[in-house]
């Protein structure tokens, strides 16, 4: 097995590692930034982003980062394709091995791995990602103002998916697989008393069909029970609500994370509890999930990861 010795090791490339790379390589840095399993991270499955700065008139996921890793790319910074296998973070410089096969040495690390959202596992739902399947209310509901959109969970996050979209789309159905709903009570009663949120509780999906993207979806009611029946409704969007898993189970033996897994950090700042390693993104925080957010905090990221070069 290799081993690279590098100032700042970089791992992923959403906007959070992206824009690490960026003011890093700025500030003399020399970061060497590794791709991960998903080069420009959950963005790109985003059809059209138009909150975010500086795109006008809008710009697709895939396009924006395509933007990001150039800019990083002009200012120096190594970009490479591989995937983090593993970490020994228990002293400095710290090690990453890439692909099983090198290690890498690195003063100070940032790790912006993101997180991957969580899926029912349908095959339809590769068949329509960015053709109606989405995972991100706040990132996609603009698309469907006035149309019939479908909401899978039951927990606060539906919930919040489910009310953002109301106030955009004409119906909402939350498709529930229990009886009730786990949310908090607050939340449940905001749902029950919006009039275009539609609750379907003990329902499963097991398909979506359409054309040219997603048109409806197939369902089926009191799975196994003897009154089971098969239910389909029409809708224009179907998203994901059922939970996000952060990709940092390589790093829980060194870092704290919370009991879903996000990289615990100090206050408002992307410091980790091992001095010289920093989280950034939506490996660090679920409320990052928007690209202006994640860049930020890869932009905090390498101001302090830059600090703490100097200091050593």
């Amino acid at each position: 097995m290799t081993n690279e010795k590098v100032r700042c090791l970089i791992i992923g490339s959403g906007p959070a590692g992206y824009t690490a790379a960026i003011y890093a390589s700025r500030a003399n840095l020399a970061p060497v930034l590794y791709e991960g399993i998903q080069p420009g991270g959950q963005l790109t499955t985003t059809t059209e982003v138009e909150n975010f700065p500086g795109y006008p008139d809008g710009v697709t996921g895939t396009e924006m980062m395509e933007d990001m890793k150039k800019q990083a790319l002009r200012f120096g910074a190594d970009v490479r394709q591989g995937i983090a296998t593993a970490a020994d973070l228990s002293a400095a410089p710290y090690k990453i091995t890439i692909d099983g096969e090198k290690v890498i040495e690195a003063e100070a690390l940032i790790i912006a791995t993101g997180a991957s959202a969580k899926y029912l596992g349908l095959p339809d739902e590769q068949k329509y990602s960015g053709m109606g399947v989405s995972a991100c209310a706040t990132c996609d509901g603009f698309f469907y103002r006035k149309k019939k959109v479908a909401v899978v969970g039951g927990g606060d996050t539906a919930c919040e998916e489910a009310l953002y979209l109301s106030g955009l789309a004409s119906q909402v159905y939350l498709i529930v697989r229990k009886p009730f709903l786990r949310a908090s009570k607050v939340m449940q009663e905001r749902v029950m008393n919006t009039p275009n949120i539609q609750v379907l509780f003990e329902h499963n999906t097991v398909g979506l069909f359409g054309e040219n993207g997603v048109e409806g979806a197939h369902l089926v009611k009191r799975k196994g029970e003897p009154d089971e029946e098969m239910v389909d409704i029409t809708i224009d969007g179907f998203f994901l609500a059922i939970g996000h898993k952060p990709n940092s189970d390589i790093f829980k033996p060194w870092l704290a994370t919370d009991e879903t897994g996000y990289i615990q950090t100090e206050g408002g700042t992307p410091r980790t509890t091992v001095p010289g390693v920093f989280a950034a993104g939506d490996v660090a925080d679920p409320h990052y999930r928007q690209a202006v957010t994640a860049a930020a905090s890869g932009c905090k990221a390498a101001i302090e990861a830059e600090r703490y070069l100097m200091n050593q």
